[in-house]
């Protein structure tokens, strides 16, 4: 039986942010397609990122998703807040459409992240690159306006 690592399968490209390659594997007459993880020295840091908003379970996983994802949005809200609930079909939507991983954060639930990243009105929006906080957004804001900003560094 030979192995061959494969970059495409049929005309369809691998997706080089996919944590997989795709193995096809001949043997006489029979063809198996396979799945392989991609060893950690081959990959990127960055994971496919979710297409739904990913509601805040504990305080780490603030830190996991900033560190696991190369854009995130982090939504500081309140399910009392109006203005949260008006802007939550753009933020299903950024997260549908953008490169940017969208992280929910209920601040009655997490007061203590809250404040510290200096959370006084909501909703409040956190932009992270590489890590790193590079916006930051409070008040109502369109679909377009955060798509506009997810793109300069996306």
């Amino acid at each position: 039986m030979k192995a061959v690592s494969a970059g495409t399968v049929g005309s369809l490209p691998a997706d080089p942010r996919l944590p997989f390659r795709f193995v096809i594997l001949s043997f006489m007459s029979k063809t198996v397609i396979r799945a392989r993880p991609v060893p950690e020295s081959m990959s990127s840091n960055a994971r496919a990122v979710p297409t739904e908003p990913i509601h805040l379970g504990t305080d780490s996983d603030l830190e996991e998703a900033v560190s696991t994802y190369d854009v995130v949005l982090v939504d500081f809200y309140a399910d009392w807040c109006g203005p949260c609930q008006m802007m939550e079909p753009a933020i299903e939507s950024v997260a549908a459409d953008t490169d940017a991983a969208v992280l929910k954060v209920d601040v009655d639930q997490f007061q203590g992240l809250a404040s510290q990243y200096g959370v006084q009105g909501i909703p409040a929006l956190f932009l992270f690159s590489d890590g790193e906080v590079v916006e930051q957004l409070v008040g109502m804001k369109s679909e377009d306006q955060l798509s506009d900003v997810i793109e300069r560094y996306a």
